[in-house]
């Protein structure tokens, strides 16, 4: 993305919101879809920065065009989604993103409080280009691709679990707070968001469990999260 304007696909089917979102968007270069079919026809061809994506459309709801985007996503640097949606409940925002979605939006919504997301996740991604794999431990992180194996076996994370997982790497026996995990992970900090950071840090842990001795992921009780070498 370097000093070249961005490509983000709005898929939405209110033509009001549609229009709002992509009017607001202005500075970036901007295709829109109104239907789920549709949407995933040009994301598949566009291949865009970001995607913004409604989580109930036409042709094809917004999680099944999410899950088909990773599966068949560029193995270097697969494109982060933003999802929208009109259904607030903790559950449906843990399905998006074990479908591979990177933050959602809850409508109605803040048109400023979207664009800070959009230029959130934008930034992440292009600082992910020329990001490297390291090895410590076992432990193999692709930056680049945002992969981790620990001796030599794969795990399949979600793209925030990834993210999560790479803070806690790269500062191993450091007590990370909820609050420094959502300015590092997401990109910015909003109260009452340190709820989504210990739903997502327990499905890592899951993850993480049985795969390898020589790490841990420890509560530091009343202050945050600590990722250590055994």
């Amino acid at each position: 993305m370097d000093n070249k304007q961005p490509v983000i696909l709005v898929v939405e089917d209110d033509d009001d919101i549609r229009e709002l979102v992509a009017f607001s968007l202005e500075e970036d270069h901007v295709e829109q879809a109104g239907d789920g079919l549709r949407g995933q026809e040009m994301a598949e061809t566009m291949k865009p920065d970001l995607i913004i994506l409604d989580l109930m459309l036409p042709g094809r709801d917004g999680l099944s065009v999410c899950r088909e985007l990773n599966k068949h996503a560029a193995e270097s640097m697969p494109c982060p989604i933003l999802m929208l949606t009109a259904r607030g409940e903790e559950m449906d925002r843990i399905i998006g993103f074990e479908y591979g979605a990177d933050d959602y939006v809850v409508k109605p919504f803040n048109i400023r409080e979207l664009m800070l997301r959009v230029r959130a996740i934008l930034r992440r991604r292009s600082m992910d280009t020329g990001k490297r794999v390291i090895t410590r431990h076992g432990v193999s992180l692709d930056q680049q691709g945002r992969r981790v194996s620990i001796d030599g076996r794969t795990l399949e994370l979600t793209a925030l679990e990834y993210r999560i997982f790479e803070d806690f790497f790269l500062n191993a026996g450091r007590i990370r707070t909820r609050e420094e995990l959502l300015s590092s992970v997401w990109g910015y900090q909003f109260e009452g968001y340190e709820r989504t950071v210990d739903v997502h840090i327990k499905r890592l842990r899951e993850k993480l469990e049985g795969v390898s001795d020589k790490w841990s992921l420890k509560t530091v009780w009343g202050v945050g999260y600590k990722f250590e070498v055994l």
